[in-house]
């Protein structure tokens, strides 16, 4: 039977699912280049063959595991969006470390795949599209003049500082500057918030997919 032609598993398995989260904490842990059929189905303790039940190629694994994340950050940005406190939801929710390091390795992997490269892209749009939305309700829900403070500027310096002090942390080991922009940055978010309800945040930050199962 050709590779086209063969049975797929369902996208609703739970066996599919432990495989991404799998592929997942390899990648997060070793990089992507780590993750290998043998070796995601040795980190969730299942046969190497169910890795090619569920995808034709490493390549749709990738887009699985990247749509998914990406349809979990979306979800999150609406909920972040929505709640109580939205600001320090999204300003939380864009510090998520595991969050970052994917896209960094999701970025490396788009250098030798286009059609990551592609999906790359499209959801960094979409991402940003909503992040838009989510600023134009918050500066009106607070009364700012948004010909003073452009949604899309606000949108885009949320995502670029939060990213930057992870990758900085993360990849290159330095810190300086970054205790005294983070206190910067949410004193004020606290002069139109006051202080972050823990509770309401922790609603809309990532669950590590070890505690999904």
């Amino acid at each position: 039977m050709s590779t086209s032609a063969r049975r797929i598993g369902a996208e609703t398995s739970k066996t599919r699912g432990l495989l991404l989260d799998a592929a997942e904490r390899l990648m997060l842990e070793e990089g992507y280049a780590a993750v290998t059929s043998r070796r995601i189905a040795a980190r969730a303790g299942l046969k190497p063959q169910l890795v090619h039940y569920y995808f034709r190629t490493m390549d749709d694994l990738f887009l699985a595991l990247f749509r998914r994340r990406a349809d979990q950050g979306l979800e999150r940005q609406a909920r972040a969006a929505d709640s109580a406190q939205p600001l320090w939801s999204l300003w939380d929710l864009s510090r998520d470390p595991r969050g970052t390091a994917l896209t960094m390795e999701f970025t490396a992997l788009a250098n030798h795949r286009k059609a990551i490269q592609a999906e790359l892209s499209a959801s960094a749009e979409r991402y940003r599209a909503g992040l838009l939305e989510a600023f134009r309700s918050v500066l009106t829900r607070y009364e700012i003049d948004q010909a003073e403070y452009p949604p899309i500027v606000c949108a885009v310096l949320l995502t670029s500082i939060s990213t930057f002090l992870v990758i900085e942390e993360a990849m290159l080991g330095m810190s300086t500057g970054h205790a005294e922009t983070v206190v910067f940055v949410e004193d004020v978010i606290r002069r139109l918030e006051g202080e972050r309800h823990p509770a309401d945040i922790a609603s809309v930050l990532p669950i590590n997919p070890e505690r999904q199962h």
